[in-house]
């Protein structure tokens, strides 16, 4: 027997149903209600008994205009939840540890295992073009040696077009290392380009509009392999020269593929601004540390060094007329202790390069000062709020609990909401660490992301913290989490081009990053609303 029902994005399709048998199911009509230019989803679940696996596919019968696609779910494994969230703050119970629903296969065809739930992810696309009205689609599951079996979805499209998001910027971190290690490649060998373009091409898809530049090897996550854009060569004892080539390659690809503006490579060691920059030279094919790893973030040798590379960035920003889409840092994470040594490198920074804006990751509201656009974590952004002083977001592997985050077994609802969220406190934009970080905590040891969610890390880092995107054999393959926080910012950018007031009465159920409403459709309601104009 077979069994197909549609289902909305927000919810998980967990592939074993508790103590096993027939799942039940609440069918219900899915309508989804998108402006013009914007996009949504829907799934196709199915599930049959039996002992014998089925071959099955998909096809999609929709009218002239909308771009439908399907992509088939695919699942992680979560051997436990995620610490110091209470139940109801988790999705998943009663499935974890087992398997996650996520990964979002491009191909369609597939041996289906009997008893098991499976789902289809339906991406709709609504062209500027497109008229308004009400649309239905057809899916139709495709079981060798039966009928097809049909299900219907209803698109609809309002008047109303929608807006590119505005003064609202989006960055997760990208990791070249990730790259040419996952796919056996060298910097910056001929292969790597093609496979960087389709990568940024979805890292700009998912709703990011700013991305890292490695012109030094990034100073994150301990000691990483050197994947360092600039050449810098020594040009006599205490002078050096600089080729730029390969980072305008990274710049122009990057262009091309959407990005709008760009984030430098942090200036000095994580977790503590104690250390330089481990900046590499290239000799007989090897990469050779210009100084020693402890060298002084502040002392002779590394402001000699940056008393010359800090005037060439500029003449480089200014030719590739960056200077104005560009965020710099000084060190991620420094902690209370670190004030000092943070202050000293920043005003060190402030008197070689004043022409520099600062953006870092820092959740004291005492660093605020010596920044121009801090970028604390959820659970004190508020707090830089009522302060007065404007500021961006971030979260990790923290704040648990009640709070917002991206995680595994994060309700998908959760997600959902951050961009009104993000919209009712006025952030400037949202910074995360980990787009496609694929190794184990610490070290330059590939994990498979298809089976390690945490960094062999748990419970310090969360499942699913790590990476929002898959290594596929030649590209990206998306996450349902990706896709969810792209249709996030999609709101935010609703919320703008209706000019909703963040103080709107109804927006103020929201009321920190830890406090808003946890119904499930509560976006999907708001959504309907606005669209019909009320």
């Amino acid at each position: 027997m077979f069994k197909t029902w549609m289902l909305d994005a927000l919810t998980r399709a967990f592939p074993l149903v508790p103590g096993g048998g027939e799942p039940t199911v609440r069918r219900q009509k899915q309508s989804l209600y998108l402006a013009k230019g914007e996009r949504g989803a829907v799934q196709l679940c199915y599930w049959f008994d039996g002992v014998e696996h089925r071959e099955v596919d998909v096809r999609i019968t929709a009218p002239a205009g909308l771009k439908v696609t399907a992509r088939r779910v695919g699942c992680v494994p979560m051997t436990h939840h995620n610490t110091q969230t209470p139940l109801e703050d988790l999705d998943g119970v009663g499935h974890i540890p087992g398997l996650v629903p996520d990964v979002l296969w491009p191909d369609t065809a597939f041996k289906a295992s009997p008893n098991m739930l499976n789902a289809y992810w339906l991406s709709v696309e609504v062209p500027s073009g497109m008229r308004a009205g009400s649309y239905e689609v057809t899916v139709e599951l495709l079981v060798k040696d039966q009928p097809a079996k049909a299900q219907q979805f209803t698109v609809n499209v309002a008047k109303l077009q929608a807006k590119p998001r505005q003064d609202f910027h989006v960055t997760h971190w990208f990791y070249a290392d990730s790259l040419l290690d996952w796919y056996k490649l060298e910097a910056w060998e001929e292969k790597f380009w093609p496979l960087f373009d389709k990568y940024v091409r979805h890292f700009v898809g998912m709703g990011n509009d700013t991305l890292y530049v490695p012109i030094f090897t990034p100073p994150l996550d301990g000691v990483k392999k050197p994947t360092q854009l600039l050449d810098v060569r020594r040009a006599g004892k205490g002078k050096y020269t600089f080729d730029w080539t390969n980072v305008d390659r990274w710049i122009n690809q990057a262009r091309k593929a959407g990005i709008k503006r760009f984030e430098w490579t942090h200036l000095f060691s994580q977790w503590g601004v104690a250390h330089a920059l481990r900046i590499y030279e290239k000799k007989g094919g090897k990469n050779v540390l210009l100084w020693e790893p402890e060298t002084p973030a502040t002392g002779k040798v590394y402001r000699q060094f940056l008393e010359q590379f800090l005037p060439e960035l500029k003449k480089y920003l200014t030719r590739r007329k960056l200077m104005g889409c560009s965020m710099f840092h000084v060190s991620d994470e420094p902690h209370k202790e670190h004030l000092p040594a943070y202050q000293a490198a920043r005003e060190m920074l402030r008197e070689l390069a004043p022409w520099m804006t600062v953006h870092d990751a820092l959740s004291n509201i005492e660093f605020a000062q010596y920044v121009d656009m801090p970028i604390p974590i959820v659970n004190t952004a508020v707090d830089f709020k009522k302060a007065g002083i404007p500021s961006w977001c971030y979260y990790c592997c923290v704040p648990r609990g009640r709070y917002v985050n991206r995680l595994l077994d994060t309700p998908l609802s959760k997600v959902q909401i951050q961009g009104w969220l993000f919209y009712r406190f006025g952030m400037k934009g949202f910074l995360h660490w980990g787009y496609n970080y694929w190794y184990i905590a610490k070290t330059t040891d590939l994990i498979n992301p298809f089976l390690v969610t945490e960094g062999g890390r748990w419970p310090i880092w969360a499942h699913g913290d790590t990476t929002l995107v898959y290594p596929g054999p030649d590209g990206p393959i998306s996450s349902i989490r990706a896709e969810i926080f792209a249709m996030a910012l999609q709101d935010f950018a609703l919320l703008q081009t209706l000019g909703v007031n963040p103080d709107d009465r109804r927006l103020q159920v929201l009321e920190n990053f830890a406090d808003f409403p946890r119904d499930h459709d509560w976006t999907q309601k708001f959504r309907r609303q606005l669209l019909k104009g009320k």
